[in-house]
């Protein structure tokens, strides 16, 4: 009495997908997934070695810079 069957949990299953729908449930899912998948990436880099460090800042700054420049070539395109 104390447990649920395997039926109570199909009903709750069914009454979830009804209210929600599936798409819905599929981005949450994913949303979920992401999450997690970018938490253990942010532990993973929070134990990177100092050496490890200055390296990926300068690999930030170059994106940085490379985002900036303009193409001349494309500006005076006719």
């Amino acid at each position: 009495m104390g447990s649920f069957s395997i039926w109570h949990w199909l009903i709750v299953l069914l009454i979830v997908v009804m209210i929600f729908g599936t798409k819905k449930l599929k981005n949450i899912g994913q949303d979920l997934g992401g999450a997690v998948k970018g938490f253990k990436e942010g532990m993973k880099d929070g134990t990177a070695s100092p050496e490890d460090k200055p390296a990926a800042a300068a690999q930030v700054s170059n994106a940085a810079s490379e985002k900036n420049t303009i193409d001349v070539e494309a500006r005076h395109k006719s």
